[in-house]
């Protein structure tokens, strides 16, 4: 049965690990797929500073927090910290293979601008639908094997690592939300949540597809058969929005919460995966 909360025993650990230095990775590192290369580099181009934005969203609240969540919050904080670090280095590729990313760039500061201003609650709540989404993709990564498959060790080993993080620490931003609006009534909770979940999903989605299909423009590659190759590359196989799309359905339900669905094993699963291709830290030589 569903507990509707964080597991007690979980904790959530940041594990500084580096990816990818000084190596050098194929323009498509995915399977040698422009399609599938693309979603995930236009992804990736946002995390540096959308995570920065989940980061001050969440610190809003960590005052007066439960000493467990209020630990939590820390432990978050700096997982998205180094996360941000590891896709800046990854973006460097993307960079490195010739592409422009400051159309996609862009975008992300033009919907950073538009949550100037608003009250700290509303950001909370944009910032608890993103980390949802974060979560439903991070759990069908680890759990289908076919999205990455082919993909370069270092790169594939990098979203296995987020992706595992991501699932540790999908219940932060919601109980941050649970306890910052713990005097609201639950349908004024819901109304909020679930509007907010629906203009955020309309600005993931449009401003994902529009950097997918920048980066594959750059590749030379566009019109309808493009589209119609990212559609299927979303819906069919190895169809990401598809298999998601119960999970986010789930989220508009009464007594929804990100833990109800417990899926700590994909952690050990990912770790497993992503240990052989961790590159070592550097040790200080000798004074």
């Amino acid at each position: 049965m569903p507990s509707n909360v964080t597991p007690t025993d979980l904790t959530i650990t940041p594990r500084d690990l580096r990816f990818g230095r000084g190596q050098a990775m194929k323009r498509y590192w995915l399977n040698d797929d422009p399609i599938a290369t693309a979603f995930y580099n236009a992804l990736s181009i946002t995390f540096p500073k959308g995570e920065a934005y989940f980061v001050e969203s969440v610190k809003n609240f960590r005052e007066g927090a439960p000493e467990k969540l209020a630990q939590e919050i820390r432990a978050f904080v700096k997982q998205e910290v180094i996360h941000s670090r590891e896709h800046v280095a990854f973006n460097r590729h993307v960079v490195d293979q010739g592409y422009d990313v400051s159309m996609l760039e862009r975008h992300v500061d033009e919907a950073l601008a538009l949550t100037e201003g608003r009250p700290a609650i509303a950001n909370l709540a944009a910032t608890m639908a993103l980390e949802h989404f974060t979560a439903m993709l991070a759990h069908e990564l680890i759990a289908n094997p076919r999205h990455l498959a082919g993909g370069e060790e270092q790169a594939a080993a990098l979203w296995r690592w987020h992706a595992a993080e991501e699932i540790e620490h999908k219940g932060v931003a919601y109980d941050t939300w649970l306890h910052a609006t713990r005097d609201w009534s639950r349908f004024a909770r819901w109304k909020v949540k679930s509007i907010v979940m629906l203009a955020t999903t309309w600005k993931f989605v449009d401003g994902r597809t529009r950097g997918m299909l920048e980066l594959l423009r750059q590749d030379g590659l566009t019109g309808p058969r493009v589209w119609a190759k990212l559609a299927w590359y979303a819906i069919g196989r190895p169809g990401m929005a598809r298999k998601i799309a119960g999970v986010w359905l789930s989220y508009f339900l009464p007594g929804f919460h990100p833990w109800n669905h417990d899926d700590r094993r994909l952690i050990a699963l990912a770790e497993s995966d992503y240990s052989d291709a961790v590159l070592p830290r550097a040790v200080p030589a000798p004074a």
